[in-house]
């Protein structure tokens, strides 16, 4: 149930001095938590874009997406910033055609750049290259048959996803685990933008020209996924 209360990586991405595992105090701390949705309430809050027949349910506390490919699915509401995006999700593994373990991916502040202030104005078809005309940031966690997991910020051109070097990880513990939750966390904060699983600071970079607001989007491609616990919190100063 959905309830209200109260940052191109190009030269305009400059990644922070240690890199992604800086353990710094963070900036930012939790203020109003502004959405949750429990899950028990169906798909009412958020649009599938589903590239072919797929199954999406949201039932007893438990968001599942079965894709035999490119799957979205984008919470309804815009979001501003400074925000704090978290969930759990599991990679599903017990035999079904579609538990290949592969991309937990996700993105967030995301604007279409044909109608800026109406992401579903311009509808995709769920095709991966349909998102290329998004200006958003986005990490593809366990991509490639769970062999990679990339940072990039979309720029709003076809066939343009720039990516630095450093936010293209192959450490084990940067990719998915059969059957087991993980906690996801996204940050954008005044131009910070974190990606955390499990507590571990995968990803960080400062953006010159951040993206402020926008959607978030839970995205996969041929994969069986669970999401429960979803909530966006407002973000303060530490």
């Amino acid at each position: 149930m959905l309830t209200r209360r109260s940052l191109a990586i190009s030269a305009l991405a400059l990644p922070l001095a240690g890199g992604a595992h800086a353990q710094s105090p963070e900036p930012w701390r939790k203020a109003d938590r502004l959405y949750t949705d429990d899950f028990t309430q169906g798909l009412s809050d958020w649009v599938i874009e589903a590239e072919q027949p797929s199954k999406a349910s949201a039932l007893n506390g438990v968001l599942e997406l079965d894709a035999p490919a490119g799957l979205t699915a984008w919470f309804k509401p815009r979001l501003s910033g400074p925000v704090l995006i978290e969930y759990q999700a599991l990679a599903v593994y017990e035999g079904g055609r579609n538990d290949r373990i592969s991309d937990l991916n996700a993105f967030w502040m995301a604007t279409d750049v044909r109608s800026p202030d109406d992401l579903f104005a311009s509808p995709r078809t769920g095709a991966f290259a349909g998102y290329d005309l998004l200006k958003t940031y986005y990490v593809g966690q366990g991509g490639n048959y769970n062999s990679s997991t990339r940072l990039r910020r979309y720029v709003g051109r076809p066939g343009d996803r720039p990516m630095l070097p450093q936010h293209d990880l192959k450490d084990a513990r940067a990719l998915l685990q059969p059957n087991r939750w993980v906690a996801i966390q996204l940050v954008a904060y005044d131009g910070l933008v974190q990606y955390w699983a499990d507590g571990r600071k995968l990803f960080e970079l400062r953006d010159q020209a951040p993206y402020a607001s926008g959607w978030f989007g839970l995205r996969t491609t041929w994969s069986r996924l669970r999401f429960k616990d979803f909530s966006v919190w407002k973000l303060a100063a530490a």
